[in-house]
């Protein structure tokens, strides 16, 4: 599945690929090195951890650069008064009768907990370029959706603090 990423996230993604490369592989092997050390491997458990590290650390960075090969990039540039990426937005359900905040991001960095949802989720989809005011129907299947009323745009920008998800 090819992501869809903003210049921004290209740009985390890279630096992560770096200082994974850079560090976190040095510090890696030198663990590797010193648990090979200590003797027998067959019952060394701080070398079966250390590889196991080591093997992870790999995996993220092949993990992160076959993401970047592969990404579609998007502008997180939005209309003034349209749902965008970056975006903060207040949205009315009518079943429930409540009101949520959600800031809609890249699903690279999506996550519910944090009121970050991914433009790629049933959410994200139906709110992308409504207007406040709009009455929204979001469709999670063929036969299945529910309505929202979207009350706030708020142009947030986006947060250093978020971060890339890990798989």
């Amino acid at each position: 599945m090819r992501e869809q990423l903003t210049r921004s996230d290209v740009k985390k993604i890279e630096k992560e690929i770096e200082y994974r490369k850079l560090v976190v592989r040095r510090e890696a092997i030198e663990a590797v090195k010193e648990a090979r050390a200590h003797g027998d491997l067959s019952e060394n458990f701080e070398y079966h951890a250390a590889k196991k590290d080591k093997n992870q650390n790999e995996s993220r960075i092949r993990y992160l650069e076959r993401m970047l090969k592969t990404a579609v990039i998007v502008s997180d540039e939005s209309k003034d008064n349209e749902v965008g990426i970056n975006n903060t937005v207040t949205v009315y359900f009518e079943d429930d009768d409540e009101t949520e905040v959600y800031r809609l991001v890249t699903s690279v960095r999506g996550s519910s907990l944090k009121g970050l949802i991914s433009i790629e989720s049933p959410m994200g989809k139906a709110l992308l370029g409504h207007k406040a005011g709009d009455r929204v129907y979001v469709r999670i299947n063929a036969s299945a959706g529910y309505y929202v009323v979207i009350q706030s745009i708020e142009n947030t920008g986006e947060c250093e603090e978020d971060s890339i998800r890990k798989y």
